[in-house]
């Protein structure tokens, strides 16, 4: 464990071994550091935070400092973030409003520079999300969601896994899980994430189930719920049932479908 010795680490604090504290770090007594984690200078960790093992935070971070929510009254909750994590410059994790509530990064995130978390979010893992990116109070983002920069997510809206939100996107509606947005845009989906099911190791099999899916939900005259009811009873697979479970959890409704527009489209 090496220690700078212009930071302040609180008695209290439990730090496994190995870990490396920089120059004018502030790590409260009540934090937690995992084996092998790396804060660089001007990091802050405050609050129930816990980091897991193989961290690296860069300079500049704020993790688990007070939510900002005027609902907050003071009781204790927590920031609890996975191994292998990358936080890179100036990014900000804030913890639960409510008393014993948590905000959660899973394991091998990557936060680039001064991307926000709000309070009690939920992150899965190998999520990536890109620069200056903002989510807002209880949204949940799945498993290897990419969020690239200057995206918006509104609270309490979900992200479905491996889905992809592309550069200035704005959500205020669930994402479908395996699904891209259009960037610089309100809620539109405009296809299916395709590179990140290819790097994910899905097969040219199952691409064309889950693009079938897509077509059924928003290129047909069916609705939503008319949708998800065709799609069950026509496909009997694992990711249908996770696309039709995901919508039909849906509180805040889903995302709706935008096309590419074609140079053969009249003006």
């Amino acid at each position: 464990m090496g220690i700078h010795p212009t930071a302040i680490v609180e008695a209290g604090a439990r730090i496994a071994e190995d870990v490396e504290i920089g120059p004018f770090c502030y790590v409260a007594g009540t934090v937690e550091i995992g084996r092998g984690t790396q804060l660089a200078p001007h990091v802050t960790l405050l609050g129930h935070t816990r980091l897991g093992e193989g961290c690296r935070v860069h300079s500049g971070a704020v993790i688990g400092d007070l939510p900002q929510d005027v609902s907050y009254r003071g009781g204790l909750s927590y920031v609890h973030i996975g191994d292998r994590c990358t936080l890179r410059e100036g990014v900000t994790i804030h913890r639960g409003t409510q008393a014993e509530s948590v905000t959660h990064v899973g394991h091998d995130c990557l936060l680039m520079a001064y991307s926000h978390l709000a309070h009690n979010v939920h992150v899965g893992n190998y999520v990536t999300i890109a620069n200056n990116a903002l989510i807002a109070g209880y949204a949940h983002i799945g498993d290897r969601v990419f969020i690239s920069g200057n995206c918006l997510v509104h609270q309490f809206t979900r992200i479905g896994r491996l889905a992809m939100l592309s550069g200035g996107t704005a959500i205020q509606k669930d994402v479908p899980p395996f699904c891209m947005t259009r960037s610089l845009s309100t809620n539109t989906i405009m296809g299916l994430n395709v590179v990140g099911l290819r790097r994910a190791g899905f097969s040219a099999q199952e691409r064309h189930i889950l693009k079938h899916a897509l077509d059924v939900l928003y290129r047909s005259a069916l609705n939503t719920s008319q949708a998800v009811q065709q799609l069950r009873e026509q496909l009997d697979h694992p990711l249908i049932q996770e696309f039709c479970d995901f919508i039909s959890a849906s509180e805040r409704g889903i995302c709706h479908f935008i096309r590419r527009r074609d140079s053969r489209d009249p003006p």
